[in-house]
């Protein structure tokens, strides 16, 4: 096949398609441009389905630091693990995709996107989505496409349609949305504290904009000459499934309301089994996957047939009311801050620990980025839903939750100038019944205030359900696991009291309107605002002081031309004031200096620091150590860095044949700022002379006195810029 480009500008930028001329062995493969970012999207299918209950789709984003003139960073100097970005990018292409595809269909679907060429103005991430929706209808896939997702930013007041790097720098939203052209399918979003009203303005013209990418793509496949996969898609036998549910209907909706995960859970499985022992074992063996398919149909629709019917839900609660919330600061004694938050069975403890900001996390990526000073972790282990597992590295699943939550609480803390702390917090999830992501952004609050970090607002997050069955609609505040695993979206919504921090929304319901994303927005701002009220009833206010634990970071600002002498000579200065004073120094380039201590030494090492940095001045005082000892006198270090000459004539009342006669090398003296020359050379006078010792015996006993050599040689002992100048005459 020849290669096929289809080019258009849309909202002020350039983009293209092009296919036929790169991996023309895949399924489908596109490359997508905008700007000189270019991605590669294939799109492969097995030719046989898997005997699998669930579609396996796998994507996956490969970013190749070629594409921004990179090299990798570490010791292999390759490509290893996926980088954070690029995780959370490909759940970024996979969430709109998944639902998008035929029910039934079970063929083995892989993704791969490889970014080519970065430009480091254009993202590559949003794009990527169109380049995997155009690769699977040139694959022939059964998948209703096409879909495409664009990022929203606010700049000036002005909507922008997949903003550069830098016009997103100034934008006080991040909006990503994903879907049709006339249904959303994702939302992903970090905001300044937004209003709803803002947010679904940015939405509607999100939906807009997703309809001229979706066209795009349209005109390209319309060029293709695709062959459609002959596929064999899994139909339940009718008669089938009119059995299982005669069968456990009633038993079903009686197992459901329960509001004991695992009393409802033992409850479900009984009822299970009562209807699996209605068929013969030679039924079992036939079609015995068809039939426990079927089971966790019967269990899904019941679940939401009592929502729409009864507006009754598992756990008994209103379609609005939240379960009961309690929340604890302060929880860990030694920690830096710590924040246990409960919200029915979901409970979340949150760790936060401070450190310089020079153990800010240096990212390697194509992006732009080199790094954050916020660090957001999120671990959910086996035992938080009463289950056993591995415990391995972060899933998937966990550094996205954690990704949410880290975009939840960057707007509201405070910047590094006025905060000079890198911030980690660690949520560990101890018990898990649904939004254990927006229970983490909700401890985290309780730990930064804890911690004493002057944040701006605290943030509160509620995750928001729906059931829809045509017509009929029901949204559910604070869901729970059972109605995010059967229910048709799962909107999660974080903010503070005077808007939106953070968004992010699946949704498998077709047809999902401005008007329930809206109505979904203002019910989900009564939960938060009911959770942050409890919250609040814990603590409401940063405490005024860090914990005793955490570091003390002082900050002493010094001119850039002296940074070199804080350093000094292959840093045998600052190492010597961290040394003595147990301090850790940070130095910017603009002479900002950050000094940590958990004790006084960090104001010690800054007096040392502004000593260094201080200019001099006659008459000044200090107390200085003897470092070096010459036959006119003795060298004493005044700061690190910084001598004078206290000329043997000063050392003592009286002559002195020697200055080791008086001091040594290591002694402390008090001294007095005499003079400074031009060349910055000091002269020293002592304070508190003491007496000169007696000469010793012999060295000058009956001999004439010659005051004139004594004169010459008193003279010659003076150091430059004590010499009286000679008059001429």
């Amino acid at each position: 096949m020849s290669k096929i480009v289809e080019s258009f500008e849309l909202y002020g930028k350039e983009y293209a398609l092009e296919t036929g001329e790169l991996a023309r062995q895949a399924g489908g493969a596109v490359v997508v441009r905008q700007g000189d970012t270019m991605v590669l999207v294939t799109a492969t299918a097995s030719q046989n389905p898997k005997d699998l209950d669930f579609f396996p789709l796998t994507v996956d984003f490969e970013e190749r630091m070629y594409a921004a003139g990179k090299l990798p960073g570490g010791f292999i100097k390759r490509e290893a693990r996926p980088s954070e970005k690029a995780i959370l990018t490909a759940r970024m292409i996979d969430r709109p995709l998944r639902s998008a595809f035929a029910e039934g269909f079970r063929n083995e679907v892989q993704i791969i996107a490889t970014v080519l060429s970065a430009d480091q103005v254009s993202q590559p991430d949003v794009v990527s989505i169109m380049g995997a929706s155009a690769a699977l209808m040139a694959a022939g896939v059964p998948f209703e496409g096409p879909l495409a997702g664009v990022r929203i930013a606010r700049v000036g007041g002005e909507l922008v349609v997949n903003p550069t790097f830098d016009e997103l720098e100034d934008s006080d939203m991040d909006l990503v949305v994903a879907g049709s052209p006339d249904a959303i399918y994702m939302i992903e979003a970090g905001a300044y504290e937004v209003s709803e009203e803002d947010m679904l303005s940015a939405m509607t013209f999100a939906q807009e904009a997703i309809a001229e990418f979706c066209s795009a793509q349209e005109r390209l496949v319309d060029r293709l000459d695709v062959a459609q996969m002959d596929i064999a898609l899994q139909v339940v036998d009718e008669a089938l499934r009119q059995r299982v549910f005669t069968a456990g209907s009633e038993k079903m909706r009686a197992a459901l309301h329960n509001p004991d995960k695992f009393s409802r859970m033992n409850d479900v499985a009984t009822v299970k089994e009562e209807i699996l022992a209605t068929f013969s074992e030679e039924e079992l063996i036939a079609v015995g996957k068809e039939i426990r398919a079927l089971l966790k149909e019967l269990e899904k629709k019941t679940m939401r047939a009592m929502v729409l019917e009864e507006g009754e839900r598992a756990d008994g609660r209103r379609t609005d009311e939240i379960r009961q919330v309690t929340s604890i600061a302060g929880y860990l004694p030694r920690a830096h801050g710590s924040g246990l938050f409960t919200r029915g069975q979901t409970q979340v403890l949150s760790v936060l620990t401070l450190g310089m900001l020079s153990e800010w996390q240096r990212i390697d990526t194509i992006d732009v980025s080199e790094g954050k000073r916020y660090l957001h972790h999120y671990n959910f282990p086996p035992f938080c839903t009463g289950e056993t597992g591995f415990m391995r590295g972060p899933k998937r699943r966990e550094i996205g939750h954690g990704a949410l939550a880290e975009r939840a609480l960057v707007p509201v803390l405070p910047p590094d100038d006025e905060f000079p702390y890198t911030i980690r917090i660690v949520s560990e999830v101890l018990e898990s019944n649904g939004s254990s992501s927006m229970g983490s952004v909700c401890g985290s609050s309780l730990a930064l205030m804890d911690a004493g970090v002057p944040i701006k607002a605290p943030v509160s997050g509620i995750a928001m359900g729906l059931i829809k069955e045509g017509d009929r609609v029901a949204i559910l505040s604070d869901i729970q696991g059972l109605e995010d695993f059967l229910g048709d979206m799962d909107f999660k919504v974080a903010g503070t009291e005077a808007g939106i921090t953070a968004m992010q929304m699946d949704n498998k319901a077709r047809g999902l309107s401005q008007e329930i994303l809206a109505a979904a927005l203002h019910q989900a701002r009564k939960g938060r605002a009911f959770i942050l009220s409890k919250m609040m009833e814990a603590i409401d206010t940063p405490r005024e002081a860090l914990s005793k634990y955490a570091p003390r970071i002082l900050t002493v600002k010094i001119p850039v031309d002296k940074i070199r002498d804080v350093i000094g000579s292959g840093g045998k200065v600052i190492r010597g004031i961290q040394e003595e004073t147990g301090a850790q120094i940070d130095i910017q380039e603009d002479g900002t200096i950050f000094v940590a201590s958990r004790d006084q030494g960090g104001e010690e090492a800054v007096r040392r620091i502004q000593l260094i940095v201080k200019v001099p001045e006659i008459g000044e005082r200090y107390k200085g150590r003897v470092v070096s000892i010459q036959a006119f006198g003795a060298f004493v270090e005044l700061t690190p860095g910084k001598d004078g000459l206290l000329h043997i004539s000063r050392v003592a009342k009286g002559r002195v044949d020697k200055v080791e006669d008086v001091l040594q090398v290591g002694d402390e003296v008090e001294v007095e700022i005499l003079d400074i020359d031009d060349r910055g050379k000091i002269s020293l006078d002592r304070i508190d002379k003491p007496e000169a010792p007696p000469a010793k015996g012999g060295s000058s006993a009956g001999r004439p006195r010659d005051d004139s050599s004594r004169s010459q040689r008193d003279e010659d002992r003076r150091g430059p810029s004590e010499r009286r100048p000679r008059r001429r005459h």
